[in-house]
């Protein structure tokens, strides 16, 4: 292994270890029971044993980043391969972007009273931002990106679809970001399901568009 991708293997590595440090930090602070999952008003509306967060924990992290490395392997098309570093600053988008939520869900089990949701704005339009930055970069495969049967059937939609989507994620993610300013607590839920009605949608229609243009064009040929 080479000297670099061995001290990006041991930095990922770092930010993995830091909500499990965090988690055994905080274990005596913890309730015996948890709140696992908020709803869009950011109250909690599902509990477990606080036990259950080593799993989320680990899930989220260890299990996160075994499979982002084993992807490129058995990807068909060993298109993620060719994308070298690209892929792994992708990894480090979602490695570093679970680690954070991770350790936002023990931060909010252990201050229960003090739920933040602005907080998780903010970390998910980080990531969508993130995300879509590099949108262009990801190479036809069945694992990571836009994966609309249209954009596996042709490269040509793939590269134009992701083009719009990254375009679109980052415009998409900087207005989530936003939307941990406003005090309006009803309404900024509606923006951000709006938000994200948006983000998915009018990719998967722009491909099946592209995909019937793309058609037409061969069968003028």
């Amino acid at each position: 292994m080479k000297t670099t991708s061995l001290t990006r293997e041991i930095i990922l590595w770092f930010i993995i270890l830091v909500p499990l440090a965090y988690l055994a930090l905080s274990w005596n602070e913890l309730p015996e029971r948890v709140p696992v999952h908020f709803n869009v008003q950011g109250e909690a509306d599902g509990w477990a044993g606080k036990t259950s967060l080593i799993g989320i924990v680990f899930l989220t992290t260890v299990v996160m980043n075994l499979l982002l490395l084993l992807i490129p392997k058995i990807d068909p098309k060993r298109k993620l391969a060719y994308m070298g570093s690209k892929y792994d600053q992708l990894r480090f988008i979602l490695v570093g972007f679970m680690a954070a939520l991770a350790m936002f869900v023990i931060y909010n089990a252990v201050h229960e009273d003090t739920f933040q949701i602005n907080i998780l704005f903010l970390l998910l339009g980080a990531m969508f931002v993130g995300l879509g930055n590099y949108f262009q970069a990801i190479k036809p495969n069945y694992f990571i990106g836009i994966r609309t049967p249209w954009t596996l059937e042709s490269e040509h939609v793939w590269r134009k679809t992701h083009r719009l989507g990254g375009r679109l994620w980052m415009i998409g993610g900087l207005l989530m970001m936003v939307l941990a300013l406003l005090p309006f607590d009803q309404f900024r839920q509606v923006l951000f399901l709006v938000i994200v009605g948006v983000l998915v949608l009018i990719p998967v229609i722009y491909s099946f568009l592209e995909s019937r243009k793309e058609q037409r064009m061969e069968g003028q040929v």
